[in-house]
């Protein structure tokens, strides 16, 4: 297989990875891209390779920049901007956890802190009952994941393999 093509099944795949995990199938292979490139990329070089507009293209790369995954660089002689993909696959991974975490799961714990909080008076009692249990079930198992989530955030490489393996050793 020529290194162009590997290159190209890795960039496509990673963007059909990156749809399946709720990230913009466009922004995961702007990702992929710039992870596989052995220089920094300008916009125009990412719009030609990708076959995408200017607007999509800038978009991506500001949320990706956003994400602490893509970073902007300089080219003396050059008024082009241009960027680098994190190529620490450890950094990456505790970005988009970091991401994920303040995007998705913290707006959930604050939804069932405001659900928790609320008296419900209309209704059947055992109906209200099943509810503020299920309520309370996944509260109790979001903090967990919060918990779990943050300290993932704050890990070091060593500390996190040590920990999964056990998991997996016992």
């Amino acid at each position: 297989m020529k290194l162009t093509d590997a290159k190209f099944k890795f960039i496509t795949s990673w963007g059909v990875f990156g749809s399946q995990w709720g990230i913009n199938k466009t922004m995961a292979q702007i990702h992929g891209l710039l992870l596989v490139a052995e220089q920094p990329l300008s916009t125009e070089e990412v719009m030609e390779t990708l076959q995408i507009s200017r607007g999509n293209a800038n978009m991506n790369i500001r949320s990706l920049i956003d994400w602490g995954l893509v970073y902007k660089e300089s080219k003396i002689g050059e008024r082009k901007e241009f960027f680098r993909g994190e190529k620490d696959i450890w950094v990456v991974s505790k970005r988009v956890v970091k991401m994920r975490h303040e995007k998705e799961l913290l707006p959930l714990l604050r939804l069932l802190e405001e659900l928790n909080c609320q008296e419900i008076t209309d209704g059947d009692p055992k109906s209200i009952t099943i509810y503020k249990e299920t309520i309370q079930d996944i509260s109790k198992f979001a903090k967990q994941a919060d918990t779990m989530l943050t300290r993932v955030e704050n890990a070091n490489e060593n500390w996190f393999w040590k920990k999964l393996m056990k998991l997996f050793i016992r």
